[in-house]
């Protein structure tokens, strides 16, 4: 379940909170195939599952930037604004990729806010650090900082 936040205004006092984690989901190979289709990114270390197995990582792994995207489904499960208008995906800011997700294994998100901003027009900017963990594996997947804004209704 996310934190309920009921306006931007809440998110202040938050500050260096952390949230979740986020229930485990498991990236299957059809979900890497489908992310290499959409990206046109085919690379042997992806896609081809036979000789993958003999590479470097063992089995075929997941694009970094398809774990990236999916800080996009791990964020509104660790926290919840309302009282806005709309939120807006602003973009990253430090992005790493510290371990490969092998296909068939599972990942989660958890987060913590670093940053609240005031904006014009009384929205606010967050940035929530997501880090995505591979199960089994102390190193996680991806440490992303995902900036929010949020207007209020």
């Amino acid at each position: 379940m996310p934190h309920i936040f009921n306006s931007p205004a809440e998110l202040a006092p938050a500050l260096g909170q952390t949230f979740g984690p986020t229930d485990w989901i498991t990236i299957q190979q059809d979900r890497i195939n489908k992310f290499a289709d959409a990206t046109e990114d085919h690379q042997w270390i992806h896609v081809d599952v036979e000789k993958a197995k003999t590479g470097p990582f063992g089995a075929p792994i997941a694009h970094g930037f398809l774990t990236l995207a999916l800080t996009n489904l791990f964020l509104p499960q660790l926290i919840e604004v309302r009282g806005i208008s709309m939120g807006l995906n602003y973009g990253l800011n430090k992005v790493r990729f510290p371990a490969v997700v092998p296909a068939g294994t599972r990942i989660r998100g958890k987060g913590e806010l670093i940053s609240v901003e005031d904006q014009k027009g009384g929205a606010v900017q967050s940035i929530m650090r997501i880090t995505v963990e591979v199960e089994g594996n102390p190193k996680p997947a991806c440490i992303a900082e995902a900036i929010s804004l949020w207007y209020p209704a």
